[in-house]
Parts: structure tokens; C-alpha cells; sequence
């Protein structure tokens, strides 16, 4: 049966309409920059306290920060799809199992544009294989490469000779990254209505490094004095504390050039990578993450991925055990991205500034 779409179109972003956005509250002027209204937010905070006995857990849900498909990309695409109409053609990449290659497609569809999408041979796991399979059922008959340079290259062609817009791995751009400083001033938010405690930490899986970029500027705007743990879930050459800062401060750069704000600085102490819980292969699971998880699921029915939030969750429970604060686990997979792209979509339209 042929999916039923209907046609809705996005909140004027320059109106400053009721439920506006926690980063224009701040920013007016960055209502300038173009997005598509794909959340729904603030994402929920709940406390696990059965989890971590003697410790203070907490999880942000951005599972459930969009109706179709959630996650921490849907935040970065809100952006990065904001100049999309339909008919555009969107080039991105990743690898087999790329949960951003899966949320791209699914929310470009939703804007009337097609995506084409290079991706490369990896490590997989149960889940990386389902997200495999919907990619290959929503934008069929796109090889998967043995090379990730060669996929590289051929999204860059692709996109300069069919006049695409082009995305880079897991959307982690500076305007990307306004996403996630969002979502940190989201969480100042919630924390000024006692929604929960100031956290001690954050821990959230470090691939790409826009969700920890974007974090590290918005908690820095806010004033929160809070450490983002990131679990490292690829290779150290391309995942680092080096390009996380980088993007943090093109980020911050990007922010200031719009606004004309001089912003705080980034303080790079708030940032610490661990790398136990990375299972030696991008994509593979972690024999102690998976377990853990399947505790998760079992006390919280809440699913993780082992490519990248199992990991996460693994290093939020070690965290508990020497942290001397909150903690705060920070969910960026959405298990219904399985599912929902088989079901109704809501389309949606990109709303430019001055439209």
C-alpha cells in the first residue's frame, strides 16, 4: 500500500511565534537562518532510579523529540534541510548502518527532496543491519562502497555535478551544530523550572562531534558549569578532542558573525573523551554495552543501538560510579526510525526568513 502524505507547512521562524526555539529566545537574529520545523520539543527528562542504585541517573529523551524519526540528527537537520524545496536534490554521506544517512532521507522525503546517499562497508550489529535495510528500501538501487574515500569523493562529484546540496558525515557543520546548542540552552531551561538538578555530567556518544560541539557552545552561553562525557564510538583519527573543539569554535564563530554577539568562550576542560566502552571498530558492539542495555530495555523498555547510544549508556553507568552529582545520559537514538518510515508521514515545508 502507497504511503498517504499530507501537506503542512512549517511555522514562520521570523514571527517568533509561542514555542519558539530556546536558541532564538536568546539569539532573535538567528531567526535569520533558514529551518524546518521537524521537532518537537523540549525532549522529556526522567529519572532511572532503579537503574543505578545510590547514584543519581537521569536521561534526556530525544527519542522523542520529533514525531518521525527523533534522534540527535533530526536537531542538526532542522537546519541543515532549512533552504530544501521540494523537488532539490540532497547528497550526504555515511556508513552501511548510518542512522544520519537514515534520518536524512526520511526528513528530506518529508520536504519533497531526494536524497542520494554514498555509503561505506563497516563493522555491523543488529540494529546497524535494520537501519541498512531502511535505507535500502527508502532510496533503493545506491551501492554501498568498500572505500570510505572513494564514497567520499562520489557524493562530492555528485553533488558539484548535479547541483545537490551536500551534507558531510552525521551533519556536524556549524550550522548543523546550532541544533544541539539548542538543545543545551533547552536543557538550562528545563533546569531554571526544577525540572532536574544541575547535572555533574552529560554523557552522549562522540562520532562526528556536532551533538558535542553544539553542546559545549550552548552550555558555555548558558553559564552551566556541567562536563559533556563523550564515548567514543570510531577510529581516534576522526574522532578527537581536536575536531570536537574545532567545530565548537567555527560554531561560536558562525553565532557571533550572525548575531554580532561576542560570545563566552569555550572551556575546553568541560570537554573529556573516554574510550573504553569504543569496542574497536566503529559499529561494533561492546560486550559490557550491550549488556547493559538489555537492562535499559528491560526496566525502562527503551531500545539502544550498539553502534553508538549502548556505548554512551555504558560510560553514563560507570560515570555513576565516581561522579559526585547528577548524571545526565543523553538518548540520540530514536528506535522508531525503524518503523516509523513505513508508516504516514507529515510533510513538512522549509520556511526562509521573509517568506
Amino acid at each position: 500500500m502507497r504511503e498517504r502524505v499530507e501537506h503542512v507547512t512549517a511555522r514562520d521562524e521570523s514571527a517568533g511565534a509561542a514555542g519558539d526555539l530556546a536558541l532564538f529566545d536568546r539569539f532573535p537574529l538567528l531567526r535569520k537562518v533558514p529551518r524546518a520545523s521537524l521537532c518537537t520539543l523540549p525532549s522529556p527528562l526522567e529519572l532511572l532510579p532503579s537503574i543505578s542504585p545510590g547514584a543519581e541517573l537521569w536521561i534526556k529523551r530525544d527519542d522523542l523529540n520529533s514525531d518521525v524519526c527523533g534522534g540527535n540528527k533530526v536537531r542538526s537537520l532542522e537546519f541543515l534541510l532549512g533552504e530544501v524545496k521540494p523537488g532539490d536534490t540532497l547528497v550526504t554521506v555515511g556508513g552501511a548502518g548510518s542512522t544520519h544517512v537514515l534520518a536524512a532521507s526520511i526528513h528530506a522525503s518529508r520536504l519533497g527532496a531526494t536524497t542520494i546517499a554514498q555509503r561505506w562497508t563497516h563493522d555491523m550489529n543488529p540494529v546497524a543491519v535494520s537501519v541498512s535495510s531502511e535505507i535500502e528500501r527508502l532510496i533503493p538501487h545506491q551501492p554501498v562502497r568498500r572505500a570510505t574515500s572513494i564514497a567520499l569523493a562520489v557524493a562530492r562529484y555528485r553533488s558539484i555535478t548535479g547541483r545537490a546540496r551536500y551534507i558531510p558525515i552525521g551533519g556536524a557543520t556549524p550550522v548543523g551544530a546550532l541544533g544541539h546548542v539548542n538543545a543545551a540552552l533547552e536543557l538550562a531551561a528545563q533546569i531554571r523550572r526544577n525540572e532536574m538538578p544541575m547535572p555533574a555530567c552529560i554523557v552522549l556518544p562522540l562520532g562526528s562531534g556536532g551533538t558535542a560541539a553544539g553542546m559545549l557552545v550552548g552550555l558555555a552561553i548558558a553559564g552551566l558549569p556541567v562536563e559533556i562525557v563523550g564515548a567514543r564510538v570510531g577510529p581516534r583519527l576522526v574522532v578527537n578532542r581536536l575536531r570536537v573543539l574545532s567545530l565548537a569554535r567555527r560554531t561560536r564563530t558562525f553565532i557571533e558573525a550572525v548575531t554580532g554577539e561576542r560570545l563566552p568562550s569555550v572551556d575546553r576542560s568541560r570537554l573529556r573523551i573516554v574510550h573504553q566502552v569504543y569496542g574497536g571498530a566503529y559499529g561494533r558492539p561492546f560486550a559490557p554495552a550491550t549488556k547493559a542495555a538489555k537492562i535499559l530495555h528491560s526496566q525502562a523498555a527503551i531500545l539502544l543501538d550498539d553502534t553508538y547510544s549502548a556505548k554512551a549508556w555504558a560510560a553514563a553507568l560507570d560515570e555513576c560510579r565516581t561522579s559526585r552529582g547528577p548524571v545526565l545520559f543523553w538518548l540520540t537514538f530514536d528506535a522508531r526510525c525503524l518503523t516509523n518510515s513505513r508508516s504516514t508521514f507529515t510533510p513538512v515545508t522549509a520556511t526562509r526568513p521573509g517568506t
